[in-house]
C-alpha cells in the first residue's frame, strides 16, 4: 500500500490535470462503460447516473455512515492504469473528501488496499495511478473507491465525477521492418480492393 497526499495545485506537466486529453491522445481509453457500479448509498437523485454523466455540475451524494463506497466490478479481468476523481472544495465544503482509499480484488471479499490519498481542499480532476508492485497498472476484476473521511468532519460525501482509464496497448506491426513492397506480386497484395 502506499500513500499519496493530493492538493488542489496537483499539475500534470504543467498544466491542468485533465483526463479527456489522455484519452484523446490514445494513450489510454475509458473503461468505465464496462463495468457494472453500485454505491454504499445515495440520495435519490445523486446516484450513480449523477457520477458518471460527464457534468462537473452534478455529483453522487451519500447517505449513509462511512466509509462511502463506489464500486466498480468488470465482467472479465481488466487493466487499470489510473482513476480520476473531481472534486471541488470550494462548491461541496463538508461534503469533500480528505481521505480516500481505492481497493482492488476479484470480488468484495478479497479487495486489497492499494493507495491511501489525502485531499487537502481539491478542486478539479485528480489523478490516482494504480501500480502493483512491479510498477505496472493493475490487473483487477473490481476497484473499490473508500471515502474515509470529509473536510470539516462532514457525514455524508460528494463526488462530482469518476474516470477509470485502461492503457492502450499498440499491437500495429510496423511494416518498416520488413522493407518497402516493390514487386508488382507484392503491390498486389498492398492495397485492400
Amino acid at each position: 500500500m502506499q500513500m499519496m497526499s493530493l492538493n488542489s495545485t496537483v499539475r500534470v506537466s504543467g498544466e491542468e490535470p485533465d483526463p479527456g486529453r489522455e484519452e484523446r491522445s490514445g494513450r489510454v481509453r475509458e473503461v468505465g462503460n464496462q463495468a457494472v457500479w453500485s454505491l454504499s448509498s445515495c440520495k435519490p437523485g445523486f446516484g450513480v447516473e449523477q457520477l458518471r454523466d460527464d457534468c462537473l455540475d452534478t455529483y453522487w451524494q451519500s447517505d449513509g455512515p462511512q466509509p462511502h463506497l463506489v464500486n466498480i466490478q468488470f465482467r472479465r479481468k481488466t487493466t487499470i492504469q489510473d482513476v480520476w476523481i473531481y472534486a471541488d472544495y470550494k462548491a461541496d465544503e463538508s461534503y469533500t473528501p480528505s481521505r480516500i482509499s481505492i481497493r482492488c480484488g476479484t470480488h468484495f471479499n478479497d479487495l486489497q488496499e492499494i493507495e491511501v490519498v489525502d485531499l487537502h481542499e481539491p478542486s478539479g480532476w485528480l489523478l490516482i495511478p494504480l501500480k502493483d508492485i512491479q510498477e505496472r497498472p493493475i490487473r483487477t476484476y473490481m476497484v473499490q473507491i473508500a471515502v474515509l473521511s470529509n473536510h470539516q468532519n462532514g457525514r455524508d460525501t460528494h463526488m462530482r465525477q469518476i474516470k477509470i482509464h485502461s492503457p492502450v496497448v499498440n499491437t500495429v506491426v510496423a511494416v518498416e521492418c520488413v522493407g518497402a513492397f516493390t514487386s508488382p506480386i507484392f503491390k498486389r497484395y498492398g492495397v485492400i480492393r
